[in-house]
């Protein structure tokens, strides 16, 4: 079953790919690895979703965040590879949650998006090394920030 009759089958689409919101490319392809920089979750108004976990956002709420910015992620090797199905496995995943100083489950937030990739690709290709990492802040105000490696095929 390819990416996108798996994403179908569980209700879920892709936003649109995100434009770059600085001096960066979203995506950098180099061989046969993917980079990924830092998504966000942009709200339907074109705005960054803001917050902070242990203040005004709960775990639960930041986990579906950590989901919609895995989808975003996924939008943007979508639009760069053609195909969902180029992806061959995750290699890294970085999560930084804006967290209050006394909130430590960013591992649990982080699920959201792991969970995402192993119900796409699996556990052997869409589980890889991770690090969920709390912050003082955020970039733009935002709950949480995640970026990633891939391993691609080389679309030849």
């Amino acid at each position: 079953m390819t990416i996108e009759a798996k994403l179908a089958q569980l209700g879920l689409t892709l936003p649109p790919a995100a434009k770059p919101l600085g001096l960066y490319r979203p995506i950098v392809v180099d061989s046969r690895v993917a980079y990924l920089s830092g998504h966000i979750l942009i709200g339907a108004d074109g705005s960054p979703v803001t917050g902070r976990l242990g203040q005004d956002i709960d775990q639960e709420t930041g986990s579906q965040i950590a989901r919609q910015v895995g989808l975003a992620m996924l939008a943007t090797l979508e639009a760069e590879l053609g195909s969902l199905d180029r992806v061959e496995r995750l290699i890294k995943l970085t999560g930084f949650v804006n967290c209050t100083p006394d909130f430590t489950a960013q591992p649990a937030v982080i699920n959201g998006c792991s969970q995402l990739l192993v119900d796409l690709f699996g556990p052997e290709r869409g589980v890889g090394a991770r690090s969920a990492v709390g912050a003082a802040s955020l970039p733009l105000g935002v709950p949480v920030e995640i970026e990633a490696v891939f391993r691609v095929t080389s679309g030849e």
